[in-house]
Protein backbone atom coordinates (compact mmCIF):
# COMPACT_ATOMS: atom_id res chain seq x y z
CA UNK A 1 0.00 0.00 0.00
CA UNK A 2 1.64 3.65 -1.03
CA UNK A 3 1.45 6.18 1.81
CA UNK A 4 -1.19 8.79 1.10
CA UNK A 5 0.69 11.96 -0.04
CA UNK A 6 1.73 14.39 2.56
CA UNK A 7 2.51 11.69 4.78
CA UNK A 8 5.72 10.06 3.09
CA UNK A 9 8.67 8.35 5.26
CA UNK A 10 9.61 7.12 1.58
CA UNK A 11 10.01 8.52 -1.39
CA UNK A 12 7.12 7.94 -4.19
CA UNK A 13 9.86 6.35 -6.30
CA UNK A 14 11.05 3.63 -3.62
CA UNK A 15 6.88 3.11 -2.38
CA UNK A 16 6.30 2.16 -6.15
CA UNK A 17 9.72 0.08 -6.23
CA UNK A 18 8.88 -2.03 -2.98
CA UNK A 19 5.01 -3.23 -4.44
CA UNK A 20 6.17 -3.82 -7.99
CA UNK A 21 4.31 -0.44 -9.22
CA UNK A 22 5.70 1.54 -12.40
CA UNK A 23 6.10 5.08 -11.19
CA UNK A 24 3.78 6.22 -13.94
CA UNK A 25 0.82 4.65 -13.11
CA UNK A 26 1.06 6.70 -9.88
CA UNK A 27 0.58 10.03 -12.34
CA UNK A 28 -2.12 8.75 -14.46
CA UNK A 29 -5.31 10.65 -14.98
CA UNK A 30 -8.73 8.80 -15.48
CA UNK A 31 -9.96 8.71 -18.70
CA UNK A 32 -12.99 11.22 -19.37
CA UNK A 33 -16.01 11.09 -21.48
CA UNK A 34 -18.94 13.53 -21.16
CA UNK A 35 -20.93 14.03 -17.74
CA UNK A 36 -24.20 11.90 -19.08
CA UNK A 37 -21.38 9.34 -21.16
CA UNK A 38 -19.98 8.70 -17.46
CA UNK A 39 -23.59 8.81 -15.74
CA UNK A 40 -24.81 5.78 -18.60
CA UNK A 41 -21.17 3.90 -17.71
CA UNK A 42 -22.45 3.49 -13.93
CA UNK A 43 -25.25 2.39 -14.75
CA UNK A 44 -23.40 -0.46 -17.35
CA UNK A 45 -20.95 -1.26 -14.86
CA UNK A 46 -23.30 -2.36 -12.22
CA UNK A 47 -26.06 -4.06 -14.56
CA UNK A 48 -23.25 -5.86 -16.21
CA UNK A 49 -21.57 -6.59 -12.66
CA UNK A 50 -24.90 -8.20 -11.80
CA UNK A 51 -25.94 -9.42 -15.41
CA UNK A 52 -23.10 -10.59 -17.46
CA UNK A 53 -24.91 -12.23 -19.53
CA UNK A 54 -26.87 -8.90 -20.98
CA UNK A 55 -25.59 -7.69 -24.08
CA UNK A 56 -26.43 -4.00 -25.54
CA UNK A 57 -30.09 -4.69 -26.85
CA UNK A 58 -31.35 -6.02 -23.05
CA UNK A 59 -28.67 -3.05 -21.59
CA UNK A 60 -30.32 -0.70 -23.75
CA UNK A 61 -34.32 -1.99 -22.33
CA UNK A 62 -32.50 -1.39 -18.79
CA UNK A 63 -31.33 1.80 -19.36
CA UNK A 64 -35.31 3.33 -21.34
CA UNK A 65 -36.88 1.38 -18.26
CA UNK A 66 -35.05 3.74 -15.85
CA UNK A 67 -35.91 6.76 -18.18
CA UNK A 68 -32.89 7.61 -19.92
CA UNK A 69 -33.23 8.35 -23.80
CA UNK A 70 -30.86 5.95 -25.75
CA UNK A 71 -30.09 3.64 -28.75
CA UNK A 72 -28.26 0.80 -29.47
CA UNK A 73 -25.49 2.74 -31.40
CA UNK A 74 -24.77 4.49 -28.33
CA UNK A 75 -24.84 1.58 -25.63
CA UNK A 76 -22.68 -0.25 -28.23
CA UNK A 77 -19.95 1.88 -27.92
CA UNK A 78 -19.78 3.15 -24.75
CA UNK A 79 -19.34 -0.90 -24.02
CA UNK A 80 -16.89 -1.18 -26.22
CA UNK A 81 -14.84 1.67 -24.59
CA UNK A 82 -15.78 -0.16 -21.26
CA UNK A 83 -14.25 -3.77 -22.72
CA UNK A 84 -17.77 -5.25 -21.68
CA UNK A 85 -19.13 -8.65 -23.83
CA UNK A 86 -22.10 -10.58 -23.49
CA UNK A 87 -20.95 -14.25 -22.08
CA UNK A 88 -23.48 -16.58 -23.14
CA UNK A 89 -22.80 -18.59 -26.68
CA UNK A 90 -22.96 -16.47 -29.77
CA UNK A 91 -21.49 -16.85 -33.27
CA UNK A 92 -17.54 -16.04 -33.80
CA UNK A 93 -18.29 -13.06 -35.23
CA UNK A 94 -14.84 -10.93 -34.22
CA UNK A 95 -10.98 -11.90 -35.75
CA UNK A 96 -8.08 -11.82 -33.46
CA UNK A 97 -5.61 -8.96 -34.13
CA UNK A 98 -3.55 -9.61 -37.67
CA UNK A 99 -0.64 -11.65 -36.95
CA UNK A 100 -1.47 -12.73 -33.58
CA UNK A 101 -1.53 -16.45 -32.58
CA UNK A 102 -4.70 -18.06 -30.49
CA UNK A 103 -3.68 -20.59 -28.30
CA UNK A 104 -6.08 -23.75 -27.97
CA UNK A 105 -8.13 -23.99 -24.67
CA UNK A 106 -6.00 -26.29 -22.03
CA UNK A 107 -8.63 -26.59 -19.53
CA UNK A 108 -11.67 -28.12 -20.21
CA UNK A 109 -11.85 -31.28 -18.19
CA UNK A 110 -8.86 -30.67 -16.37
CA UNK A 111 -9.03 -30.94 -12.14
CA UNK A 112 -7.35 -27.70 -10.68
CA UNK A 113 -5.83 -29.68 -7.77
CA UNK A 114 -2.46 -27.12 -6.46
CA UNK A 115 -1.59 -23.78 -6.71
CA UNK A 116 0.32 -22.64 -9.20
CA UNK A 117 -1.17 -25.49 -11.32
CA UNK A 118 -2.98 -22.64 -13.50
CA UNK A 119 -3.04 -18.74 -13.92
CA UNK A 120 -5.31 -16.76 -15.13
CA UNK A 121 -5.85 -13.22 -16.24
CA UNK A 122 -8.60 -10.32 -17.37
CA UNK A 123 -9.06 -6.51 -17.86
CA UNK A 124 -11.84 -4.85 -15.85
CA UNK A 125 -13.33 -1.48 -16.73
CA UNK A 126 -13.31 1.03 -13.03
CA UNK A 127 -14.87 3.45 -12.41
CA UNK A 128 -13.99 6.63 -10.61
CA UNK A 129 -15.64 9.96 -9.92
CA UNK A 130 -15.27 11.87 -13.67
CA UNK A 131 -13.98 9.24 -15.33
CA UNK A 132 -12.53 5.76 -15.28
CA UNK A 133 -9.33 3.29 -15.24
CA UNK A 134 -8.63 -0.06 -16.38
CA UNK A 135 -7.68 -2.58 -13.68
CA UNK A 136 -5.48 -6.25 -14.91
CA UNK A 137 -4.77 -9.05 -12.59
CA UNK A 138 -3.34 -12.33 -12.26
CA UNK A 139 -5.31 -14.85 -10.20
CA UNK A 140 -3.78 -18.38 -8.98
CA UNK A 141 -6.97 -20.32 -9.61
CA UNK A 142 -6.48 -23.04 -6.93
CA UNK A 143 -5.93 -20.94 -4.40
CA UNK A 144 -8.39 -17.70 -5.30
CA UNK A 145 -4.99 -15.84 -4.88
CA UNK A 146 -4.16 -12.36 -6.37
CA UNK A 147 -0.80 -12.36 -7.86
CA UNK A 148 -0.31 -9.30 -9.32
CA UNK A 149 -2.43 -6.09 -10.88
CA UNK A 150 -1.98 -3.07 -12.12
CA UNK A 151 -3.99 -0.21 -13.74
CA UNK A 152 -4.09 1.91 -16.81
CA UNK A 153 -5.57 4.44 -18.20
CA UNK A 154 -5.87 2.54 -21.73
CA UNK A 155 -6.54 -0.99 -22.60
CA UNK A 156 -2.63 -1.43 -24.01
CA UNK A 157 -0.23 -4.38 -24.00
CA UNK A 158 2.28 -2.72 -21.79
CA UNK A 159 0.58 -2.87 -18.54
CA UNK A 160 -0.79 -6.15 -18.74
CA UNK A 161 3.13 -7.57 -19.65
CA UNK A 162 4.27 -5.53 -16.94
CA UNK A 163 1.67 -7.30 -14.05
CA UNK A 164 2.53 -10.59 -15.99
CA UNK A 165 6.75 -10.15 -15.63
CA UNK A 166 5.41 -9.18 -11.78
CA UNK A 167 3.65 -12.09 -11.19
CA UNK A 168 6.52 -14.52 -12.90
CA UNK A 169 8.53 -12.87 -9.77
CA UNK A 170 6.35 -14.42 -7.19
CA UNK A 171 5.94 -18.10 -9.34
CA UNK A 172 5.54 -19.71 -12.35
CA UNK A 173 2.42 -21.66 -13.48
CA UNK A 174 1.77 -24.77 -15.05
CA UNK A 175 -1.13 -23.36 -17.98
CA UNK A 176 -1.55 -19.82 -17.90
CA UNK A 177 -5.11 -19.00 -19.30
CA UNK A 178 -6.45 -15.68 -20.79
CA UNK A 179 -9.48 -14.49 -23.10
CA UNK A 180 -8.37 -13.52 -26.91
CA UNK A 181 -8.04 -9.83 -26.53
CA UNK A 182 -5.78 -8.37 -28.42
CA UNK A 183 -3.14 -7.49 -25.35
CA UNK A 184 -3.31 -11.78 -24.22
CA UNK A 185 -2.59 -13.17 -28.12
CA UNK A 186 0.52 -10.36 -28.83
CA UNK A 187 4.09 -11.34 -29.27
CA UNK A 188 4.97 -9.18 -26.32
CA UNK A 189 2.82 -10.87 -23.89
CA UNK A 190 3.03 -14.73 -25.06
CA UNK A 191 6.42 -15.00 -24.88
CA UNK A 192 7.17 -13.89 -21.55
CA UNK A 193 5.03 -17.08 -21.03
CA UNK A 194 6.77 -19.30 -23.74
CA UNK A 195 10.50 -18.19 -22.45
CA UNK A 196 9.59 -19.11 -19.19
CA UNK A 197 8.14 -22.79 -20.53
CA UNK A 198 4.34 -21.95 -19.36
CA UNK A 199 1.46 -23.62 -21.54
CA UNK A 200 -0.58 -20.80 -22.96
CA UNK A 201 -4.61 -21.49 -23.19
CA UNK A 202 -6.75 -19.21 -24.20
CA UNK A 203 -10.77 -19.36 -24.02
CA UNK A 204 -12.91 -20.16 -26.83
CA UNK A 205 -14.90 -17.99 -28.75
CA UNK A 206 -18.31 -17.35 -26.91
CA UNK A 207 -17.74 -19.98 -23.88
CA UNK A 208 -19.16 -17.81 -20.87
CA UNK A 209 -17.40 -20.38 -17.97
CA UNK A 210 -13.71 -20.57 -19.59
CA UNK A 211 -12.78 -17.71 -17.05
CA UNK A 212 -15.47 -17.82 -14.46
CA UNK A 213 -12.97 -17.35 -11.36
CA UNK A 214 -11.30 -14.14 -12.76
CA UNK A 215 -15.40 -13.17 -13.81
CA UNK A 216 -15.86 -13.44 -9.92
CA UNK A 217 -12.95 -11.80 -8.56
CA UNK A 218 -14.07 -8.64 -10.55
CA UNK A 219 -17.64 -9.00 -9.14
CA UNK A 220 -15.99 -9.08 -5.38
CA UNK A 221 -13.79 -6.06 -5.80
CA UNK A 222 -16.57 -3.81 -7.32
CA UNK A 223 -19.15 -5.11 -4.67
CA UNK A 224 -16.67 -4.96 -1.90
CA UNK A 225 -14.65 -2.36 -2.45
CA UNK A 226 -15.04 0.05 -5.93
CA UNK A 227 -18.67 0.96 -5.42
CA UNK A 228 -18.82 1.50 -1.48
CA UNK A 229 -15.40 3.83 -1.90
CA UNK A 230 -16.49 5.90 -5.49
CA UNK A 231 -12.76 6.71 -5.87
CA UNK A 232 -12.03 10.57 -7.01
CA UNK A 233 -8.28 10.33 -7.84
CA UNK A 234 -5.96 7.78 -9.06
CA UNK A 235 -3.95 7.69 -6.40
CA UNK A 236 -6.13 7.12 -3.70
CA UNK A 237 -7.85 4.28 -6.18
CA UNK A 238 -4.35 2.88 -5.98
CA UNK A 239 -4.18 2.92 -2.41
CA UNK A 240 -7.36 1.39 -2.04
CA UNK A 241 -7.06 -1.25 -4.46
CA UNK A 242 -3.65 -2.11 -2.48
CA UNK A 243 -5.48 -2.12 0.56
CA UNK A 244 -8.13 -4.15 -0.58
CA UNK A 245 -6.14 -6.73 -2.28
CA UNK A 246 -4.09 -7.16 1.09
CA UNK A 247 -6.93 -7.80 2.89
CA UNK A 248 -8.36 -10.23 -0.08
CA UNK A 249 -5.66 -12.31 0.06
CA UNK A 250 -4.78 -12.21 3.25
CA UNK A 251 -7.44 -11.77 5.61
CA UNK A 252 -11.04 -12.55 3.65
CA UNK A 253 -11.61 -16.51 4.13
CA UNK A 254 -13.29 -18.37 1.06
CA UNK A 255 -16.15 -20.97 1.58
CA UNK A 256 -15.08 -22.58 -1.47
CA UNK A 257 -11.39 -22.93 0.77
CA UNK A 258 -12.87 -24.08 3.38
CA UNK A 259 -13.17 -20.56 5.14
CA UNK A 260 -9.10 -20.18 4.59
CA UNK A 261 -7.47 -17.69 3.18
CA UNK A 262 -6.14 -17.48 -0.39
CA UNK A 263 -2.39 -16.66 1.05
CA UNK A 264 -2.68 -19.88 3.65
CA UNK A 265 -3.82 -22.07 0.14
CA UNK A 266 -1.11 -20.53 -2.12
CA UNK A 267 1.31 -20.96 0.67
CA UNK A 268 2.70 -17.03 1.54
CA UNK A 269 2.89 -15.77 4.38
Amino acid sequence: MLIEPGHETLSLSRQCELIGLPRSTWYYQPCGESTENLDLMRFLDEQYTKTPFYGSRRMVACLQREGYDVNRKRIRRLMEVMGLQAIYPKPRLTKPAPGHKIYPYLLRGVAIERPCHVWATDITYIRMKGGFVYLVAVLDWFSRFVVSWEISNTMDTSFCVATLERALRVGRPEIFNSDQGSQFTSEDFTKVLLAEGVQVSMDGRGRALDNVFTERLWRTVKYEDVYLKDYETVPSLIAGLGRYFRFYNTERPHQSLNYRTPAEVFGVN
